[in-house]
């Protein structure tokens, strides 16, 4: 009886020490999910270096983060007395730059998940510097231009990202003149919607015309988010060539060309912008906003988009590395990795699209990452006509831009302009795209000087690496590190442990 009473008198004792080891379990355990979301074992530390892009100009000194957020920067002069906390990681001569943001990715998820897919995509990105992405809403299946699609986007990217993932919503007919369905959509968190104005090649994403723009901008402006377009508008009378003529050399790059001329973008452009002027101030669609995706043409079309904003339409453009990249004239036959829609074009339209990107004609940049199956390339028909268009780049984007822009005089501020700081206003992500004090710690570690050979030696994390039109060049800019929110999970060809990225709904 003595032992029992004596057990019932230790029970309290006992359960206390119970649950306090059910705590320190449970604390233990936490602390091992969030290692296993960086490559870093702590989540408060400083990152030091020579050259960090800040919005007030590259500066020497050191960036502290603190549980995902940037809580403080201070310079080289500076850093003796605030570096008394934190561990700190030493990046020398390295750049240190705001993460990436890429308002232009296709990652196919789900529906097509062996074209790509929010894994590998979003690992590629990690790869690239990229550290926000937003998905288009085609490509995948179903396309997202419903609540109950872009649920399945959502659901898809739960636990299976490495780098934040945003949703475009799509604009379509079946939507455009149905105001509820349009603000249900955003109000289920899309960051804005796309439309295309030709056939976009994804039966359940048809195209659109200025009717349905004009209804789109109306919702849009009372949500204050952009609609982004595909401009290019299909000229039956202007077709240069009869698809159907048996004569055509459907290896040569240049038939291609002529199937989709630069006046389809002008065409498109000149209806667009008859929609436009609603997004003036005091126009019927303030607020709203309208972004032209890939502009390839330098010419007729970036001369109507300049004269739009010199009027006061709320818009913006962008280009793609691509067309920075590669000209008509090089591209070899059969070479199917090279077709994408608009397409690239010569020599000369290229430098006006480095002029106009240097002079701020040209907003920003993205990726246009548009993989699929090598079989849909035609790698081995060499079809131009007839192979999947699209080029596979998210990996590359940053050693591509600085690669070709250092003959143009690019700084890395400008950088940080094009693929941070005006990607994040555009997807209306105010915690992103600067190192900012308040902002999330979204950074990329590279060396601008370190050169690389894009060979089968060299580690490429996207699906079908065979399908890049980068591979078998010589590149400049290696990227050492990847941090999103604050952890680390890209480092020198390895990836954290677990996908800890996050899906981005508007509020």
């Amino acid at each position: 009886m003595e032992n029992l009473n004596l057990q019932w008198r230790l029970l309290p004792t006992l359960t206390l020490l119970a649950a306090s080891l059910f705590l320190l379990v449970f604390k233990d355990s936490a602390k091992l999910s969030h290692s296993e979301c960086s490559l870093l074992p702590y989540n408060q530390y400083w990152l030091t270096s020579k050259r960090i892009v800040t919005p007030k100009g590259v500066i020497s000194g050191a960036v502290e983060i603190k549980e995902g957020n940037i809580i403080s920067i201070v310079s080289e002069e500076d850093w003796p007395r605030n570096s008394k906390t934190g561990q700190v990681v030493d990046y020398g001569e390295a750049v240190i730059m705001p993460g990436l943001i890429d308002v232009h990715a296709h990652l196919d998820d789900p529906g097509r998940t062996e074209w790509e897919g929010f894994p590998s995509g979003t690992k590629a990105a990690a790869a690239g510097g990229i550290t926000t992405l937003i998905d288009m809403p085609l490509n995948s299946d179903p396309s997202t231009i419903s609540t109950e699609t872009l649920k399945l986007k959502v659901d898809a990217a739960e636990k299976r990202i490495y780098v934040d993932v945003g949703f475009w919503g799509g604009l379509v007919p079946e939507n455009a003149y149905n105001a509820s369905a349009l603000e249900a959509l955003l109000n289920a968190g899309v960051l804005g919607l796309k439309s295309f104005m030709c056939p976009s090649g994804i039966n359940d994403f048809p195209m659109t015309n200025a009717s349905h723009i004009k209804e789109g901008l109306s919702v849009l402006a009372r949500y204050k988010r952009p609609l982004l377009v595909h401009a290019e508008m299909e000229k039956g009378s202007e077709r240069h060539v009869k698809l159907e003529d048996d004569t055509l050399d459907t290896r040569s790059y240049s038939t291609y060309l002529k199937t989709r001329p630069p006046s389809w973008e002008e065409a498109a452009i000149r209806e667009l912008l008859t929609v436009a002027k609603d997004t003036r101030t005091d126009g019927p669609a303030e607020g709203a906003h309208l972004h032209i995706v890939h502009l390839s043409d330098a010419s007729s079309s970036l001369d109507l988009l300049m004269e739009a904003k010199t009027n006061g339409d709320s818009i913006t453009v962008e280009t793609c590395p691509h067309y920075l990249a590669f000209s008509a004239e090089e591209i070899p036959d059969g070479d199917t990795r090279f077709k994408c829609a608009p397409p690239i074009r010569d020599a000369a339209n290229k430098e006006k699209l480095w002029e106009a990107l240097m002079d701020g004609h040209i907003d920003m940049l993205s990726s246009d990452h548009s993989p699929t199956v090598p079989e849909l390339k035609l790698l081995d028909e060499g079809n131009f006509l007839k192979a999947w268009g699209g080029i596979s780049s998210l990996q590359f984007v940053l050693p591509v831009t600085w690669s070709y822009g250092r003959k143009y005089g690019v700084t890395l501020e400008q950088l940080a302009s094009w693929w941070s700081e005006r990607p994040a206003k555009l997807a209306g992500q105010v915690s992103k795209g600067a190192i900012a004090i308040g902002n999330h710690a979204d950074l990329v570690v590279w060396e601008p000087e370190a050169e690389f050979e894009l060979d089968n030696d060299h580690p490429v994390h996207m699906k079908h690496p065979s399908i890049s039109a980068y591979l078998g060049r010589r590149l400049s800019g290696k990227v050492l590190a990847t941090i999103s929110r604050g952890n680390l999970v890209y480092k020198e060809g390895n990836h954290a442990p677990a996908a800890c990225g996050s899906p981005i709904l508007a509020t």
